[in-house]
């Protein structure tokens, strides 16, 4: 049993969302549907959503034909039973926090509606708000009463739009976490759209990677994030070193690799002489001396081009005789007196280079 989703759809601005994946249903997860802006994430949340009629395809809920182009069936929305979030959360100011939750569920008896608001204010920690309206509460709270509205008539597929993107940057930090417990205690099948990296590390299980409205990638998060399927994706998802390179030689699964006239060895089945080696940051070790003991196979000596603050890390970049980046925390450049101008040596293990046919 799975939300399957085929379709195609073009835009005025003539783009052309072409979009392939699948959700499961019976082991519920969440998907993130990630890339840039105007990629055509939130058009394909409202195509499933049955807020939008696509051109071509399908999008089956299980055994229910939610959308078949060829079949002539298109489900209204309210048929598809499905919660939606939407990004600025869309609350009646008029209302307050017990009758907006309530909106919904106009067609149940009264005291099941009333069961129902009651069930969300204590699951959503809202209880000493539901008389207050949406105008005297915060961000993170207005956040809460729109998510508890879109739970209230118990949907079968839950649509989440930029959840956290009208927060301030602290609320959105506390709330990442909030939320992801959330999400997999409520075991509902659930898409998150985000542009942002943080956000689809923290929320998702699967991540489906949709630029100028073709889908490049679907798979577990961190093997996208890791393993990107192409030099598009690896910059969507934040690839910090993604180097030209020439294969030397190739023995079973190991490469030698020409990266600006160093040798590198790397992991992997790529075709071709002519590839990008990929490398996160976080996989780059920097030492101060040459390191003892340590198993990655590539060590590299470079020049401290520029250090550079970055919330709870540093960014140094190095010369190697090509651009190399890494990432070290605050305490770690205290502790090696990291400056600019200083000569370090960067470690990189050779499972941590992926590698991209060029």
């Amino acid at each position: 049993m799975a939300l399957v989703v085929a379709l195609r759809k073009g835009l005025p601005n003539g783009l052309t969302i072409s979009a392939r994946f699948a959700l499961s249903l019976k082991d519920p997860a969440v998907l993130v549907l990630f890339g840039p802006s105007g990629s055509g994430k939130t058009t394909l949340l409202r195509c499933v959503a049955g807020l939008e009629r696509p051109d071509e395809g399908k999008i089956l809920y299980g055994d229910e034909a939610w959308f078949d182009a060829e079949r002539k069936i298109f489900s209204p929305p309210q048929q598809r039973r499905v919660g939606y979030l939407f990004q600025e959360y869309a609350l009646f100011p008029h209302l307050t926090v017990e009758e907006n939750i309530a909106y919904g569920l106009s067609s149940l008896p009264w005291r099941e509606q009333h069961e129902r608001v009651a069930e969300m204010t204590e699951l959503l920690q809202l209880e000493a708000l539901r008389h207050q309206r949406p105008t005297k509460l915060s961000g993170g709270e207005r956040q809460r009463v729109a998510l508890a509205r879109a739970l209230a008539p118990r949907p079968k597929l839950l649509l989440l739009d930029e959840p956290l993107s009208a927060l301030d940057a602290p609320t959105r930090e506390r709330l990442r976490g909030e939320l992801r417990h959330l999400l997999k205690r409520l075991s509902i099948p659930t898409i998150v759209v985000t542009h942002d990296r943080t956000e689809a590390l923290a929320l998702g299980d699967q991540m489906a990677v949709l630029i100028r409205g073709q889908m490049r990638q679907v798979g577990p998060v961190p093997e996208v994030f890791s393993r990107p399927a192409d030099v598009t994706v690896a910059e969507a998802v934040g690839m910090e070193n993604v180097l030209p390179a020439r294969v030397l030689s190739r023995e079973h699964e190991i490469v030698t690799l020409d990266v600006g006239g160093r040798e590198l060895i790397a992991v992997g089945g790529v075709s071709g002489s002519e590839v990008f080696a990929c490398i996160r940051a976080e996989d780059v070790m920097v030492y101060k001396e040459a390191p003892r003991g340590v198993s990655a196979r590539n060590r590299l000596v470079g020049r401290i081009t520029e250090l550079r603050s970055e919330g709870p890390v540093v960014r140094v970049s190095l010369d190697c005789g090509f651009p190399l980046t890494a990432l070290v925390t605050h305490q770690a450049q205290e502790e090696l007196a990291l400056k600019e101008g200083d000569t370090l040596t960067a470690a990189i293990k050779a499972a941590a280079i992926h590698l991209i046919a060029r």
